[in-house]
């Protein structure tokens, strides 16, 4: 295993097992006993949950609903593609490993079997179902060594391959730079089970310095270009990343998605904790 990888999954590890994270932060709802709210009866819903007392204070029957207690099914989605080859100081790529690892460190420690995939033009499998941490070091090493050179990003594809290929309700978290999110609809996917984004992106992707006439190789085709990044080119650039992001913001809003944008030079399990709460 490659020497900085590992250097990724001691410090992963450790600031797993010895921050307080606690219980399963979920909004699915279940069998439990962590009260979540009340409803109005629907047929075929279990009459014990009743609450008797609203019910005849509002003379229709009214039933408690309560977070779920049962395992969480997790799926870690790394959206690697071409653009994740870049960082000032770490490359996008590696943090997306760092945040997978401590995201499968977390499900190993909460006791919850998660699953991995590798999303750019299709669906790939990382990991199958597990409860091991030899499947957090395997998932690693492959987020790590992936060639994202070439890949771009086909939301619409996976959008349906992974509506497909996760049957049972589970927590997924998306994580990605996602740029060029035109044809991103998460809807339906949210509709069946409970999303969270995790955005990484590097500091001079969103302020670019002017630096007049630069070369520079398209990761997501592998071609080479001339540019001026002039004031006019630095503004212009800017305004599409803050429309970009304003498209993405409201979309997971209307969805009820939690999200948190990761910068490269950021502790990544600080923003994880924040989002898990």
């Amino acid at each position: 295993m490659n020497q900085a990888l590992k250097k990724i999954l001691i410090k992963t590890k450790k600031q797993v097992f010895s921050e307080i994270i606690g219980n399963n932060s979920t909004k699915l709802k279940g069998e439990g006993y962590d009260f979540c709210e009340l409803k109005e009866y629907e047929y075929g819903e279990d009459v014990k949950n009743i609450d008797w007392v609203i019910s005849a204070k509002m003379q229709k029957p009214y039933v408690k609903v309560f977070y779920a207690q049962k395992e969480l099914n997790v799926n870690i989605v790394c959206l690697l593609n071409g653009s994740t080859y870049f960082g000032t100081d770490i490359f996008k790529q590696d943090i997306i490993t760092h945040i997978a690892s401590s995201l499968g460190f977390i499900c190993i420690k909460q006791g919850n079997p998660f699953s991995s995939f590798i999303a750019n033009e299709n669906l790939e499998v990382c990991t199958k179902k597990s409860k091991q941490i030899f499947n957090v070091n395997l998932m690693a090493d492959l987020l790590y060594n992936y060639n994202v050179i070439g890949k771009n990003i086909d939301y619409e594809k996976i959008t349906k391959e992974l509506f497909k290929a996760i049957h049972q309700k589970s927590l997924i978290f998306l994580i990605g730079d996602f740029f060029d999110i035109e044809k991103l609809d998460l809807k339906l996917l949210c509709q069946k089970h409970e999303i969270i984004a995790l955005i990484i992106r590097d500091k001079f992707e969103e302020n670019p310095l002017e630096l007049g006439n630069v070369s520079f190789i398209d990761p997501n085709n592998n071609k080479m270009f001339e540019s001026i990044l002039n004031k006019s080119a630095v503004s212009e650039y800017e305004k599409k990343v803050l429309e970009n992001d304003h498209k993405l913001y409201n979309h997971l809003q209307n969805c009820s998605i939690r999200f948190t944008k990761i910068y490269t030079n950021e502790d990544p399990i600080k923003k994880l904790i924040g989002v898990l709460k």
